[in-house]
């Protein structure tokens, strides 16, 4: 298997993620009407349920209209960074891959984890490299590495 490619890619708002915190705050609305309407006494729960989900929905608006920075998230063939963490390396999980949007966890020593969207339609001639890079595996290092280095032609296996 070959090695992942060298990539950077762009992390900044998404839109899908925006799109997919809409679609579950709109879920979560329809079913606090539908427990509403449910309810045979209108009381306390009522009022407090459709100040959670106004309040949810406002706080949820309210972030997609903030700035976020752009920043680029690096990989380098071994090793995950990005550009504003001055070059510190970073370990990288794969949270959903949804195919055209990735959430990522990534985790800098000494620092709390970040999380990340990508979106494919922010650079989509990168897109295929940045999705090889995030699920292969780090090369390996050291002795372990050249033990399993196949062995040159001409020697002979230990069992033939």
């Amino acid at each position: 298997m070959h090695d992942a490619p060298s990539v950077s890619y762009p992390v900044g708002r998404s839109r899908n993620a925006d799109r997919l915190l809409s679609i579950i705050w709109a879920c979560g609305a329809c079913c606090a009407a539908a427990a509403c309407y449910r309810l045979d006494d209108p009381d306390w729960r009522i009022g407090l349920l459709a100040l959670s989900v106004v309040g949810a929905g406002a706080a949820a608006w309210r972030s997609t209209l903030r700035r976020t920075a752009f920043t680029e998230l690096s990989f380098d063939g071994r090793h995950w960074s990005l550009a504003d963490s001055a070059g510190l390396r970073a370990g990288v999980k794969v949270a959903l891959d949804f195919q055209f949007s990735l959430l990522l966890c990534l985790t800098e020593a000494r620092r709390v984890r970040r999380w990340v969207w990508l979106d494919r339609s922010t650079l989509p001639e990168r897109w295929q490299d940045l999705r090889r890079a995030v699920y292969s595996r780090a090369p390996l290092a050291g002795p372990v590495a050249e033990s399993r280095q196949p062995a040159a032609s001409g020697s002979h296996h230990p069992l033939s």
